[in-house]
């Protein structure tokens, strides 16, 4: 009763399609879950709506996770997003694909893409056990033998485990770090675990006087020691605490690189990106001519979004009853400058558990880039966000988590069969 083929521990994305694929070959899977619920966080990502993957080209989808992006080419060249939609499309599930490549479910459920799974998983004949936590492997003389629970009667027998636990982001659906334990005891590394696509706190108190205020087609640098490390286009939002927003999100891993080495990190907001200086000015010079006689606080609510305005003339300590005409031409350049460069400086970023996805995880040198399993433990493998993989929002993470967990299902399988 207690002895099975394959063992997968996690019931989300990588661990569902892992557990399908490895059942697909007839061969017995036991899939594990230690919340009462599988795939909690699949049903709340893209805000409930599931971007389940980009249409951009491998190329461009191997670059968007940084360096590490490399070990997703072989994976990707047998299941990527092609292979990925029409896995759904022949359950009779549609996609659309926005403006930004990002696709969605056509009824923009998540739900959608969860129930399908779990039923393809039961049709198949996996055994999902929900409510369970795996505390420790069971390795004798390196081989793996099975997994054991809290109790000690709760025990396993297998020869094939795939870890698919998830990152630490997001603790209340299940992903809380477990299987980086797990796999330091089968003797891997953890490359440092830190919070990736993660709202930013902000020095001082502007953050709380601007927050509610939205901001869309900014550029935003992010400057360490004076130097341009990044810059990102796009939306982004003022909270109580900092800045959020998909463009603070795809910059925040590398401003958290930088503030965990203790360096003071800066972000430069540039409110119109689609003039130069020059141009700028010669805009600010024509508007401030043309309204002479109007307040310069009146024309200021023109250009910016009014709760924006007093922080400006505060910044810029500029008096805000003055007339247009009587700005002058060092108010003016201040005014310039400011626009093309609002600076706030970065304190810190938001706690872990609020990071949609971690950065770190399982080292990608132990791994097999072509089975996910481990180079340390034969029938051990790993997929997912438990692995050293994040990449940038818009699809590109939870395509990997199906893609490497569809790698493992296949390899584990394959292993037993043989």
């Amino acid at each position: 009763m207690n002895k099975y083929d394959v063992i997968v521990v996690g019931a989300g994305p990588a661990g569902l399609m892992a557990a399908g694929q490895a059942a697909e070959s007839g061969t017995k899977v036991l899939l594990l879950e230690k919340m009462d619920t599988p795939a909690n966080k699949l049903r709340i990502t893209g805000g409930g709506r599931c971007n389940i993957t980009n249409a951009a080209p491998i190329n461009e989808f191997i670059k968007s996770f940084g360096m590490n992006g490399r070990f997703l080419r072989p994976v990707f060249s047998r299941f990527f997003s092609t292979e990925l939609l029409q896995f759904f499309y022949n359950a009779g599930i549609r996609f659309v694909t926005e403006a930004d490549g990002k696709i969605f479910p056509e009824d923009d459920k998540a739900d959608t893409i969860v129930d399908f799974l779990l039923n393809w998983i039961r049709e198949r004949g996996v055994t999902l056990q929900t409510g369970f936590t795996v505390n420790r492997l069971l390795i004798e003389n390196g081989k793996l033998t099975g997994i054991a629970g809290s109790s000690s009667d709760k025990i396993y027998y297998t020869e094939n485990i795939i870890i698919t636990t998830g990152g630490a982001s997001y603790p209340g659906t299940g992903s809380s770090g477990d299987g980086y334990s797990l796999a330091k005891s089968a003797g891997h590394t953890i490359i440092n675990i830190r919070p990736s696509l993660i709202p930013l706190e902000i020095a001082g108190n502007i953050a709380q006087d601007l927050q509610g205020i939205s901001l869309s087609n900014v550029t935003v640098k992010v400057l360490v020691n004076g130097k341009n490390i990044t810059s990102r286009s796009g939306e982004m939002v003022f909270t109580h605490y900092g800045v959020s927003g998909p463009l603070i999100l795809l910059i925040s891993k590398i401003v958290v690189e930088h503030l965990l080495i203790k360096q003071k990190v800066f972000l430069s907001i540039d409110l119109k990106p689609e003039m130069d200086d020059k141009t700028l000015d010669a805009f600010l010079l024509s508007e401030i001519k043309t309204h002479g006689k109007k307040l310069f606080k009146t024309l200021l609510n023109e250009w910016l979004q009014k709760k924006l305005v007093p922080a400006c003339i505060n910044l810029l300590n500029i008096q805000p009853d003055k007339l247009c005409n009587q700005i002058n031409a060092e108010e003016r350049k201040k005014l310039r400058i400011w626009l093309k460069d609002f600076r706030l400086e970065v304190k810190n970023y938001r706690p872990l558990p609020e990071a949609i996805v971690t950065a770190g995880g399982v080292n990608l040198k132990e791994i097999d880039p072509n089975t996910m399993g481990s180079k340390l433990i034969k029938g051990l493998y790993f997929a997912g966000e438990v692995l050293d993989l994040d990449a940038d929002t818009g699809g590109y993470n939870l395509q990997a988590a199906f893609s490497t967990g569809w790698a493992a299902g296949k390899a584990a399988a394959a292993t037993f069969l043989h």
